[in-house]
């Protein structure tokens, strides 16, 4: 839905919100597949072409009803993401892997399908953005990935308590414009810093006299 609704932002025809559709539905999940060496999973599964067809085509119609396209998106968009999170963190879990592998490959299944569909709308992937993401991810993973043993991988309060834990992260960094410290400034953040030094400065000998 999140991939539909990106692609109608961009104003492409109903064979492209599909190709976007299912880049961003199972591009996560077909690269976990590869690197642990377990049959992509789509390709045995006719339901998973079929329900992204589907969601396609409502999504195309909910648009055509629904005006608030940023809330819209960001809603299926944050519930994808916590989902395919609990997917790539089980699959881990029944490889045997390390839970901190399982977590890896929990936000891989998350992020990946997103920045594929990004990258083939030409925009900057919002994995790599301010907003908080991947670490969306992380929380929600770990938090799985550390009480699955415990409750088991199928518990179902687990898996919805892990989707919110993920919809709400990005929720409130996004309401209060949370985000990764940068490393680095930007030209134009350089310049309000040395503009708001310069007012100190004239503050402070203002202040003196």
């Amino acid at each position: 839905m999140s991939g539909s609704f990106a692609a109608m932002q961009n104003k492409l025809d109903p064979f492209g919100v599909l190709i976007i559709a299912f880049a961003t539905a199972v591009g996560g999940g077909t690269i976990r597949d590869l690197l642990i060496d377990a049959p992509i999973f789509w390709m045995y599964d006719m339901r998973m072409f079929s329900v992204i067809v589907v969601s396609s085509i409502l999504a195309m119609i909910f648009k055509s009803i629904e005006n608030n396209f940023k809330v819209t998106f960001f809603i299926f968009d944050s519930l994808g993401l916590g989902l395919f999170t609990i997917v790539g963190v089980e699959k881990g879990i029944a490889e045997g892997l390390h839970p901190a592998i399982c977590v890896t490959l929990g936000t891989m299944t998350g992020c990946f399908g997103g920045i594929m569909r990004d990258i083939l709308v030409n925009r900057v992937p919002l994995v790599l953005r301010e907003e908080i993401y991947a670490t969306a991810c992380i929380l929600g993973g770990t938090f799985f990935a550390g009480l699955s043993p415990i409750l088991g991988t199928e518990n179902v309060f687990l898996q919805i308590f892990t989707v919110a834990m993920v919809f709400f992260t990005r929720h409130f960094s996004v309401k209060y414009h949370l985000n990764i410290p940068k490393f680095y400034l930007s030209s134009e953040e350089k310049m309000k810093k040395s503009v708001s030094k310069v007012l100190k400065r004239r503050q402070k000998r203002m202040n003196k006299q």
